[in-house]
């Protein structure tokens, strides 16, 4: 029996990491500094800790200058669900740097606050020993991974690859020692990572681990977070079963294959870019240039033709693009002291002389040229602006990179024309590109109407190109034709279209079917009748902007004023209602402004959004971050015929615009001139009281 217990008790079990925090928590605060409670979901992001921060300090009359210490959601789960810390927890804050380190002291018996400085977030963390050699007890977990940290912490964070500091003799002992038998793989995956990211893992070891892997994660390979480091040893030492491995693992291993460059690699490369693995178009660019082609933009090209030939998708053709820019970049920069900036710089003129470079294929100059359209402005820009300086930034004179954009705009037009985004991006992506179809052209319309018509196209797809033709006007019989075929097996299926400027494409096929008069419309809106599916409940009364008439804008209306969630409901009112009218957008949606009770929120983005019935911006919210969404605001605070409500609705969306507080993070990024005329259009405007006719 345990020494020091009463007969019959049990040891008390130590207290979890979590509930030690708590309590440390519940003890501060400070004259100046607010301390939220432990985090629920609804804390999820910094965004939403600094406003529960100024809704806590608000309750208890407090100044806008008291500081605040938090973690949010994402930050706890640095703790398991026993509790136990399994890496450092973030405390963000706000206010005064000194006042909140002073708040938070040195943390917890037994655990360390460390302090991140007044640009970072607050560090705690278990307490933990090592010995003379700075190596810690296999025992101690915290110990362990604090080790682990510390060793894999690359050199600089700048560039990739990343670099890691060379191991000291006790340190790849004491990693080592970790894999001999009894061997725990389950545990193993760090140490194999620190060790192979020095190419330090022995053949022996590697060969052990292989069967081990093998046996305890048959059929789920890749849940082994060792296995990548596993597989790079493998090809470094040339393992007979290594390319079976890259067999069974398929595509997720590209990144691996290409790291370590051979010819039976290549080919497996090839085959899965040719297939329309975009993952395996870097890898197979690098592992072409190392083994067959030094030269990186005849390796481009080489793999371009090839391409081609085999009819391998734009995407893949994109990918290959994006591979040769960051290898040509990274060439430059190795030994460079060159900053962000400065390849930020160097990228915007690689894609213009990519563009009308001679020894690349067409199809990759025209990939080349989807990137600098968005950079030519900050090029011409900049080494305006630097004249002889801009050499020191680049490497290239200010007036060789101006012939080379001169160049560039006379041939983006041929280069550009009937070519179109990737349909398959991330959404955020391709909202960057709505703009450009703003208006459209018959080269624009003829894309369009060929993807909407391309039984590959994908949902997201259909979803982008059909909103535009349909917006536009230039939706017809024919896409509606195109569709019917697919309409009950693929465009009946769930598809998320909250923060995108396009609406599920079943609902946009409805409205047009709806408007044509097309046979298939009374299909389509029984469909939506039905009671099941469910999640299509909350979109249909979005088609009643086909077709609209009196009952339909009556119904829509009724679930307006019922303040349920908005999908786009008040947007497809607003819209109809002008159609209905014979009047702007705008109009209908200054009306709303100027009555009572209306819902700010969705009705401030719906007169945004609005601002160009034939573009309308289905967004969710408004898009701080988009220059799309800076311009309409603009045009709405600047129209005379507006309330000065609506104006003045305008005008605040334009001041909180990221293009005004953060232009960093606007995209494209606009120049410094866009920038200074952004400030000087709200400078101008002030606080003055907008008036029609002004």
């Amino acid at each position: 029996m345990p020494q020091n217990l009463p007969s019959g008790r049990a040891p008390a079990k130590r207290r979890s990491d979590l509930a030690a925090v708590k309590a440390w928590w519940r003890t501060l605060g400070s004259e100046g500094c607010v301390v939220l409670p432990p985090p629920g979901r609804s804390r999820y992001t910094q965004s939403d800790g600094h406003e529960d921060a100024a809704e806590l300090i608000g309750a208890r009359g407090l100044g806008d200058g008291t500081s605040f210490v938090y973690w949010h959601w994402q930050s706890h789960t640095a703790f398991d669900r026993s509790g136990a810390l399994l890496r450092e927890l973030n405390l963000h804050w706000g206010g005064d740097h000194a006042v909140v380190a002073a708040c938070l002291g040195e943390g917890p018996p037994g655990y360390r606050v460390a302090d991140g400085g007044p640009r970072g977030a607050f560090g705690l963390d278990r307490l933990t020993e090592r010995d003379g050699e700075g190596l810690p007890s296999p025992d101690d977990a915290a110990a362990v991974r604090q080790f682990l940290t510390d060793v894999d912490t690359p050199l600089s964070r700048r560039r990739l690859p990343y670099a890691y500091r060379p191991l000291t003799g006790p340190e790849a002992g004491w990693l080592h020692d970790r894999l001999r038998a009894p061997l725990d793989v389950s545990a193993a995956g760090p140490f194999v990572t620190c060790l192979e990211r020095r190419d330090a893992l022995t053949y022996e070891e590697a060969a052990g681990l292989l069967t081990a892997w093998q046996e305890s994660y048959a059929g789920r390979p890749t849940s082994w977070d060792g296995w990548s480091a596993l597989l790079h040893a493998l090809l470094r030492h040339d393992h007979p079963r290594a390319w079976e491995v890259v067999a069974a693992l398929g595509p997720v291993a590209a990144g691996v294959a290409g790291e370590v460059p051979s010819e039976p690699g290549l080919a497996v490369l090839r085959d899965w870019a040719l297939a329309g693995e975009r993952v395996a178009v870097g890898p197979w660019l690098a592992a072409y240039q190392a083994v067959r082609e030094p030269d990186w933009v005849s390796a481009a090209g080489a793999l371009a033709r090839e391409m081609k030939e085999c009819g391998a998708p734009d995407r893949s053709v994109r990918a290959l693009y994006s591979a040769l820019s960051r290898a040509v970049t990274t060439v430059w920069l190795r030994g460079s002291e060159a900053g962000r900036a400065a390849e930020l710089s160097f990228t915007a003129l690689l894609s213009v002389r990519f563009a009308v470079d001679e020894r690349l294929p067409h199809r990759l100059r025209v990939a080349a040229a989807e990137v600098a359209q968005g950079r030519i402005a900050e090029l011409r820009e900049e080494a305006a602006l630097l004249g002889p300086a801009y050499a020191d930034v680049t490497g290239t004179g200010a007036a060789d990179a101006l012939a080379a954009a001169d160049r560039f705009e006379a041939a983006r037009a041929g280069l550009l024309s009937g070519t179109g985004p990737d349909l398959t991006a991330y959404e955020g992506a391709l909202c960057d590109a709505w703009p450009r179809y703003r208006t459209l052209t018959e080269a624009d319309t003829a894309w369009l109407r060929a993807q909407v018509a391309d039984g590959r196209t994908a949902m997201q797809g259909l979803g982008f190109c059909l909103e535009l033709l349909y917006s536009h006007g230039a939706a017809t019989a024919a896409e509606v034709d195109a569709l019917v075929p697919l309409w009950k097996k693929v465009l009946t299926k769930r598809y998320r279209t909250t923060y995108t400027e396009w609406r599920h494409p079943l609902v946009t096929l409805t409205c047009l079917a709806l408007d044509l008069g097309h046979p298939v419309a009374d299909e389509l809106v029984a469909w939506w009748a039905k009671p099941k599916p469910v999640w299509k409940n909350e979109l249909r009364l979005l088609t009643h902007l086909g077709a609209p008439d009196e009952a339909k804008a009556a119904e829509l209306w009724d679930f307006v004023e019922s303040r349920a969630h908005d999908t786009g409901h008040l947007m497809t009112w607003v819209l109809m209602r002008a159609r209905l009218d014979g009047v702007r957008p705008l109009e209908v949606a200054d009306r709303l402004v100027c009555g009572p009770g209306r819902a700010p929120y969705a009705l401030d983005r719906t007169l945004i959004g609005v601002a160009d019935p034939a573009q309308p911006l289905w967004h969710y919210s408004v898009d701080l971050r988009s220059r799309d969404w800076w311009r309409r605001a603009q045009e709405v605070a600047d129209d005379v015929s507006l309330s000065p409500q609506a104006r003045r609705i305008g005008l605040e969306a334009a001041r909180g615009h990221h293009l005004i507080r953060y232009p960093d993070q606007v995209r494209p990024a606009p120049t410094k001139s866009e920038v200074a005329e952004a400030l000087a259009w709200v400078d101008g405007h002030g606080d003055t009281e907008l008036s029609p006719g002004e």
